[in-house]
């Protein structure tokens, strides 16, 4: 059993009854290839919860701080997680991004960069469009329900994933295409709240 295997194993058992986790709509998940996963974010807890409840396991990035604080860096790069700097156009990590996206593996991405406070929709940053548009990865739209207290149900909604076929044919902007996907998460709110 992988490191990440097991840290899944142990969260679900923790979280999956204690926020009355609800999964909908796995059966979108594509069984294989790249799948570029954009979700919203309203919790710190967000990447755990969107990788406990995903059939796949999923790579995201993380900021570039958590990877020198000692034992935490360790098990973050071990939960599949990569460092990005943030407020910077980190080439590395956007090539680290697209090459799992090549390579078939699962790709977690918040296009709003941080979480919402208010647990309303934020705009969507670039980047979601960016990997969208440069790899031929499926991009599947993610909502988070919450809110996270304790034994009330929180929901994770997997929507079908985004025909990208004419905006890439098209070269769409980056920030096009990001706001289709967010419209598509906000869709995916409204549906199931």
């Amino acid at each position: 059993m992988t490191f990440y295997a097991f840290a899944r194993s142990v969260v679900y058992g923790i979280f999956k009854p204690w926020y009355r986790i609800e999964a909908i709509g796995r059966e979108h998940f594509p069984k294989e290839g790249g799948v570029l996963l954009c979700s919203n974010h309203i919790h710190n807890f967000d990447p755990m919860v969107v990788g406990i409840m995903a059939p796949r396991p999923i790579h995201y990035m993380a900021k570039e701080e958590i990877f020198s604080v000692p034992v935490l860096g360790n098990i973050v790069r071990k939960c599949n997680a990569f460092p990005v700097k943030r407020g910077f156009n980190d080439r590395e990590a956007l090539r680290t991004g697209l090459k799992l996206l090549k390579d078939g593996h699962v790709f977690g991405l918040f296009p709003e960069g941080t979480r919402s406070k208010t647990g309303e929709l934020g705009k969507g940053l670039s980047g979601a469009g960016f990997f969208a548009l440069r790899s031929t990865a499926a991009v599947v739209p993610c909502a988070i329900i919450g809110p996270y207290r304790s034994f009330r149900k929180l929901k994770v909604v997997y929507g079908q994933p985004i025909d990208m076929e004419e905006m890439r044919k098209e070269k769409a902007s980056a920030e096009q295409v990001t706001e289709l996907i967010m419209s598509k998460i906000e869709k995916l709110k409204k549906e199931h709240q």
